[in-house]
C-alpha cells in the first residue's frame, strides 16, 4: 500500500506535498488543525508555522514569501504565498567539480539509426515540405495530404512520411535582424535535420523570406536533397501542388534508399520539455528525466534544456555548474533580456505558472522553475545557445526559448534534437515532427486517465517506491528504443503536424 504521509523533500523545508487528495476536515499531519476545504494531491501543507513575510521553503529553496501568518497544517498556495525577488548574486562554477563527478562512467551503446552522408544520425526518415511564407502553407499541406492519400508511400517502407511545415510568418517583417534570423535558422535547421531525408522549400515568390536566399545556403551541391519552387513562377496554387507531388514521386526511391544500422548513442541530441506541470512534476518525472539526461551525457550524447522563463528563479542551480564564465554570462544575458521583454509587455516573469499549473499545486514561478531545472540532471552546463541555433557541443546544454511548448520544441528540433522527451502532470496532447515526442506522466492517475497519450508513468516513484535511478534508466531505454524506430504514442495518434511554431519576434509590418 502507498504511504499517504505528505512528502517532505528537504530537511530545511517548511512545507510538505500531499500524495493523495484529502477532504475537508482531514488533518493529514495530525497536528490538530483540520483543513477547512478539500486539498488535491500535489498541493502543499505547512509542516511548521510560517510568519507573514517569511520564506516558504521547498527543495531547500525559497519558492515565495508568506502573505499572511501560516499555521502548521495549513494549505499553502497562492492565497497565502506569493512570488518574491530571488538572489542574483551567483556563485558561478561553484559546483563544477561535483558536476563533473556526476557524469556516469558508462560503456558505449548503440541504437538502430539512419547514418547520413553529412555525419549526422537520424531516428526517423521524413520528407519535409517547408513553407517560406504563410502564403504557401495551404499548398504544402494539400500536397502532403494528397500524396499520402494516393498511397504513393506504400512502396517505400523506409520513409516515415511527408510532413508539411507551415507557419504564419515569412513576410510583413524586416529582411534582417533577430526575427528574420530566427525564421531562417528554423527553416534551415528542419531542412538539414538528421531525421529529414529530403526537403522542398515552397514560397509565393514576393515574400521577405526569399527562396533564392535559401537556395544560396545549400548551393549546387545540395540539389539532390533540397529542392525549391514558388507559386508565382510555377503557375498558381493547383499547378504548384501538382509540381510538388511530381517531385515527391521522383525522389521517393532516393529517400527510401537507406536502412537502419547500429549507430552510437553519443550521436543523440534530446530536447527536454515539460508542460501542464503539477505538484508531482518536481518529485517524479522531472528528476527521473534528469537521471536519464545524466546517463545520456555519460554515453556522450546531448541533453538540451530550454524554456528560459521557466528556469527563472532557479538559474543559480545551472550557473553553479557552468563550464566557463562565458557560458554563465550568456545565460545571464538571456535572462536579463527576458525580464525586459516581459516588462515591455506589461507583465512580469511570475505571469507563469498557468492556471492549470496552479490547480496542480504549483504556486509561483520560483517553485515551477526549481522543478523544471530537475530535468537537466547534475552534469556540467557545457554551452548556451540562441533559439534554433545548431547544437554542436555534447553534454548538457541550454537553448534560449519561450516556455510555450510548440515554440520551444520547434527551436530544439531546429537545433538538431532527434527526440523530444516531455514530462506532464496535467496531461498534454502534444507531438512533434520530424523528431518524435516521448511523454512521461508524473502520476499513475494521469497515466490511467490518458493512456493513448502517455508513453510511461513516473508516478510509481511515489506509488511503488521505484527509485529515481531506476526510473531514469527506464526512460533511457525508452529513448534508445524510440531512436531505433519504436513509435511513440503521439506518433501513433498522428500528432506533430500543427506543433511546428517558429518563435516570432520583432515588429509585424
Amino acid at each position: 500500500m502507498t504511504d499517504l504521509t505528505p512528502l517532505t523533500l528537504h530537511p530545511s523545508d517548511n512545507v510538505a506535498v500531499l500524495t493523495a487528495r484529502v477532504l475537508a476536515g482531514a488533518d493529514p499531519l495530525d497536528v490538530g488543525n483540520p483543513l477547512a476545504n478539500p486539498v488535491s494531491a500535489g498541493h502543499k501543507l505547512a509542516i511548521a508555522p510560517v510568519a507573514q513575510g517569511a520564506a516558504v521553503l521547498k527543495f531547500g529553496q525559497i519558492i515565495g514569501l508568506a502573505t499572511t501568518d501560516i499555521a502548521q497544517g495549513d494549505h499553502v498556495h497562492s492565497h497565502n504565498c506569493a512570488f518574491s525577488d530571488h538572489d542574483q548574486s551567483y556563485a558561478i562554477g561553484a559546483d563544477l567539480d561535483a558536476a563533473r563527478a556526476a557524469i556516469p562512467a558508462t560503456a558505449p551503446r548503440t541504437f538502430q539509426g539512419y547514418a547520413r552522408a553529412d555525419g549526422q544520425v537520424g531516428t526517423r526518415n521524413y520528407i519535409a515540405l517547408l513553407a517560406t511564407v504563410n502564403c504557401s502553407a495551404t499548398v504544402i499541406r494539400r500536397a502532403a495530404a494528397e500524396i499520402e492519400a494516393e498511397g504513393a508511400l506504400s512502396a517505400f517502407p523506409n520513409i516515415d512520411g511527408v510532413i508539411a511545415l507551415a507557419h504564419g510568418t515569412g513576410c510583413g517583417m524586416a529582411s534582417s535582424g533577430r526575427g528574420f534570423e530566427i525564421l531562417d535558422r528554423v527553416l534551415w535547421g528542419h531542412a538539414t535535420h538528421p531525421n529529414v531525408g529530403a526537403a522542398v522549400f515552397v514560397g509565393l515568390g514576393c515574400e521577405v523570406m526569399q527562396i533564392a536566399r535559401m537556395e544560396s545556403q545549400f548551393g549546387k551541391a545540395g540539389t539532390d536533397r533540397f529542392h525549391a519552387l514558388t507559386i508565382q513562377d510555377t503557375g498558381g496554387t493547383r499547378a504548384t501542388i501538382d509540381a510538388i507531388k511530381a517531385h515527391l514521386r521522383k525522389i521517393l526511391p532516393q529517400v527510401n534508399d537507406i536502412t537502419r544500422t547500429p549507430c552510437p548513442v553519443s550521436a543523440l541530441r534530446i530536447g527536454l520539455q515539460c508542460g501542464g506541470s503539477d505538484g508531482f512534476s518536481s518529485i517524479t518525472a522531472n528528476p527521473a528525466l534528469g537521471v536519464a539526461s545524466d546517463l545520456l551525457v555519460g554515453l556522450g550524447g546531448t541533453a538540451i534544456l530550454s524554456e528560459t522563463p521557466e528556469i527563472y528563479g532557479a538559474e543559480q542551480l545551472l550557473l553553479r555548474r557552468a563550464a566557463s564564465a562565458d557560458v554563465a554570462q550568456k545565460l545571464i544575458s538571456q535572462l536579463k533580456w527576458w525580464e525586459e521583454y516581459a516588462a515591455q509587455g506589461g507583465g512580469s516573469m511570475d505571469n507563469n505558472p498557468s492556471p492549470g499549473n496552479k490547480q496542480g499545486g504549483i504556486t509561483t514561478i520560483l517553485e515551477k522553475s526549481l522543478g523544471a531545472v530537475a530535468k537537466a540532471g547534475a552534469t556540467p552546463l557545457m554551452a548556451v545557445y540562441d533559439y534554433a541555433e545548431h547544437v554542436t557541443t555534447p553534454g548538457f546544454v541550454f537553448m534560449d526559448t519561450p516556455g510555450y511548448d510548440p515554440v520551444s520544441a520547434t527551436g530544439q528540433i531546429a537545433g538538431g534534437a532527434q527526440i523530444i522527451v516531455f514530462t506532464t502532470g496535467r496531461g498534454s496532447a502534444f507531438g512533434s515532427k520530424p523528431a518524435p515526442t516521448i511523454k512521461l506522466a508524473t502520476s499513475d492517475r494521469l497515466f490511467a486517465q490518458m493512456p493513448d497519450d502517455m508513453d510511461m508513468t513516473c508516478g510509481d516513484v511515489v506509488s511503488a517506491g521505484v527509485s529515481l535511478q531506476d526510473k531514469g534508466a527506464e526512460i533511457l531505454e525508452m529513448i534508445i528504443a524510440t531512436a531505433s524506430g519504436v513509435p511513440t504514442k503521439s506518433e501513433t495518434l498522428g500528432l506533430g503536424d500543427n506543433e511546428f511554431v517558429p518563435w516570432q519576434t520583432g515588429a509585424v509590418m
